[in-house]
């Protein structure tokens, strides 16, 4: 079987599955619940500075979007940090460290700008005997309004002054926490770096509004007939996280940096999409939100199942496997070419295929062929988009196909090339660069 035990920048966990800091995360008994079903780790709801503690609202804190079988795609969160005492979730955090040691627990921390402000409450948190500490530089919505979460994420200065702080004030491994609501997360992961950060975590949600009430005309969670933007996060976003991982792991000047994905993870595959991306963890939330704690397991036992079916031995075997194989648009080969084919077999003629190519793309499939209905790929007009293959209800029944070199692609008309070119070489292209000429060396 294969072994899934984490280390992540030396904090070790019995597997690379850990809560998000979030509403499951704020206290000793959710926790405890959470480690008893199998989570390897948890970040603890952010926690603030002393004092009175933040004010949540009293109504709905959460707008969704769902799927056409009402299954949860996206939650918008209006609920702020922990607002409960500051010295209770301390002490709750030092019980549940002792009684289960062998399980990560990060404390999340968000406190105004100040370096008074991160110096008073660091040993605070070192007494708690956790293994490291996340700077919440993500929240979207009302701490941004106050100078913290994401408005110290959207500046590059900010992030490297507060992560040599806590580098500075602190034994604890410091990981910082990123924003997407941001032009390029390679400046803040930069800057994360810079300042001495041991990892970085992303993504935290992104600023968003879901839905409308048409009857109210009001934003949705609506408090008292009003509503704000909040984070929006669950499976819709996980496309937005990939990216963003994989942008931070083949950047030359954050190559290394170890990151913990975030973003969408509801299935096995999904965290093994992230850790081939190049993150060493997940850290999950909406989906245990949605069907429990207990999802866990089914994500232990299935990444376990793949990694044994494939040959993977350790985690270390997966992560940052698909890395390299992330390039830019200018460097795809134009001379690869496919095709794609129905299987009559498994065709169940609802004609969805045709429809998209016909109305949207370029009139590549028969609907009438001989006076039957029948759907054919016309190779002359077929460019190899694959959208008939992503609108087709039948897994499997349209698959595509590449041109071998030296085939004839009907469209053209020209003959498959075996060599690799890309947009940088292409003679349309104004600033193209001639591939070098392969001069034979003289015989001797």
């Amino acid at each position: 079987m294969a072994d899934i035990r984490n280390n992540f920048i030396g904090i070790k966990s019995p597997n690379p599955f850990w809560l998000a800091s979030a509403p499951p995360t704020d206290k000793a008994y959710n926790v405890i619940r959470a480690f008893q079903a199998g989570w390897g780790g948890v970040v603890w709801k952010t926690l603030g500075e002393e004092g009175p503690p933040v004010v949540n609202v009293n109504g709905p804190r959460y707008g969704a979007i769902w799927g056409a079988d009402r299954r949860l795609l996206g939650l918008n969160n209006i609920e702020l940090i922990t607002d409960r005492q500051l010295q209770l979730n301390l002490q709750e955090m030092k019980q549940v460290k002792k009684a289960w040691p062998d399980r990560a627990l990060i404390a999340s921390i968000m406190v105004p700008c100040e370096e008074e402000s991160w110096k008073a409450i660091l040993p605070l948190v070192e007494e708690t005997e956790c293994d490291g500490i996340e700077l919440n530089f993500g929240c979207p919505h009302g701490m941004s309004e106050r100078g913290m979460g994401a408005a110290v994420g959207q500046v590059p200065e900010y992030i490297e002054m507060v992560a040599r702080w806590c580098k500075q004030y602190s034994r604890m491994p410091v990981i910082v926490k990123l924003t997407p609501n941001i032009t390029d997360i390679r400046y803040p992961a930069r800057a994360a770096k810079r300042g001495g950060a041991d990892a970085v975590s992303l993504i935290n949600t992104i600023s968003s509004i879901t839905s409308v009430n048409l009857d109210s005309f009001s934003p949705e969670p609506s408090i008292d007939g009003r509503g704000s933007h909040g984070g929006y996060c669950g499976p819709a976003v996980k496309p937005i996280a990939l990216n963003m991982v994989a942008e931070i792991a083949r950047d030359p000047e954050t190559h290394g940096l170890p990151i913990s994905g975030i973003g969408g993870v509801t299935t096995w595959r999904d965290a093994a999409e992230f850790l081939a991306l190049g993150a060493g963890n997940v850290q999950v939330c909406t989906a245990a939100m949605t069907y429990g704690f207990k999802i866990v397991q089914e994500m232990i036992e299935g990444l376990k199942n793949w990694m044994d079916e494939k040959g993977h031995a350790t985690l270390d075997d997966v992560i940052g496997r698909a890395t390299p194989n992330v390039t830019d648009w200018q460097y795809l080969n134009l001379n690869y070419v496919t095709k794609a084919h129905i299987n009559q077999d498994l065709c169940i003629k609802c004609g969805r295929c045709h429809i998209a190519c016909e109305d949207t793309s370029h009139q590549a499939i028969t609907n009438i062929v001989d006076g039957l209905r029948h759907f054919e790929v016309i190779e002359e007009e077929c460019v190899g988009c694959n959208l008939c293959v992503n609108v087709c209800p039948v897994q499997d029944c349209i698959d595509m196909v590449p041109l071998a070199a030296g085939q004839l692609d009907k469209r053209t008309e020209k003959v498959v090339s075996p060599v690799y070119a890309n947009w940088t070489q292409h003679p349309n292209n104004p600033m193209h660069k001639p591939a070098p000429v392969q001069v034979p060396e003289p015989a001797e």
